[in-house]
């Protein structure tokens, strides 16, 4: 049974989606002020500094537990559907991360759509990456992480920095990761009565403004990385909630994975929301994925 302290999470998904619903025409600055939100289910970190600046040109937050090696980084993908969302209301959640790993972590505000569509993300995770390594930082001391359209982009960038002949980062963790811009998972109907936030209207909608109405784009591995090639790919961790509507996205990205050789984590949690690691320091399901996390990353 979930904890009482996660359903927290679900309780403000269901405040999202009912002034969703109740205002179907919301302003689109509106509903990024309403997925600013986002940061209110983490308690906030102890012993964890966090610094704004910019990187490879792209605005960001960088996290800094205490005593963490800097010489190892993770860039943190935020979600959001591509256009809302920020680093601010994701920060919470790539501290503790960081800090159990032992690691920085640098929180990109990567360009949004509808006024950026696709591939801006994806070029602005290219930026960051290659001023990381200009930096003198190792590509193995690199991670790509990222939750729900954030761990699409932490999964897709590394394949597109394969494609532009970079040495790939160490490994790649994705949260509730959204994959697949056809909408053919099934969960996505068999869970609808249990996710509080996540549709397949929403993630329409959220679709249309990142790669508008050509079909083609729906299949390009680097949006919809369920189509990807995943031959000598890095070590891949990949968490969901028992309750979402995006579950078979990770299921499928595992399977895909795993059937050309990579070593693939994948840890779906019962009863749990979309992000659920979001809970970090409120609720005991966050904690503990984090802490396996930490010693997956260990064992690496």
């Amino acid at each position: 049974m979930p904890s009482k302290e996660s359903d927290y999470l679900r309780a403000l998904y269901k405040d999202w989606s009912g002034r969703m619903a109740a205002n179907p025409a919301m302003p689109l600055a509106d509903l990024r002020s309403l997925f600013d939100e986002w940061g209110k289910p983490a308690f906030e970190p102890e012993d964890v500094a966090y610094k704004t600046g910019k990187v490879g040109g792209v605005d960001a937050i960088w996290a800094f537990p205490a005593g963490c090696d800097k010489s190892k980084v993770l860039i943190y993908t935020h979600g959001g559907g591509f256009a809302v969302g920020s680093a601010g209301s994701h920060r919470k959640l790539a501290g503790p991360v960081a800090k159990a790993l032992g690691v920085s972590s640098v929180v990109l505000n990567y360009r949004l759509a509808p006024e950026n569509p696709f591939p801006a993300q994806l070029e602005d995770a290219v930026a960051v990456y290659k001023a990381l390594l200009a930096s003198g930082i190792k590509a193995r001391d690199i991670g790509t992480i990222g939750d729900s359209a954030g761990g699409n982009l932490a999964v897709a960038s590394v394949l597109k920095f394969r494609e532009l002949g970079l040495e790939l980062p160490g490994c790649v963790i994705a949260f509730s990761p959204w994959l697949d811009m056809e909408l053919t998972g099934g969960t996505l109907e068999r869970n609808g009565g249990a996710d509080a936030l996540v549709s397949s209207a929403i993630l329409a909608a959220m679709r249309g403004m990142f790669i508008g109405d050509d079909i083609a784009k729906a299949r390009d591995p680097l949006a919809n990385p369920l189509h990807a090639d995943f031959k000598g790919y890095p070590p891949l961790y990949i968490n969901a909630g028992g309750a979402e509507t995006l579950l078979d996205d990770a299921r499928r990205l595992y399977a895909r994975a795993t059937a050309a050789g990579v070593k693939a984590t994948l840890s779906v949690v019962d009863g749990m929301q979309h992000v659920f690691p979001c809970l970090a320091g409120r609720a005991s399901e966050a904690d503990e994925d984090i802490r396996k996390i930490a010693a997956w990353y260990r064992a690496l």
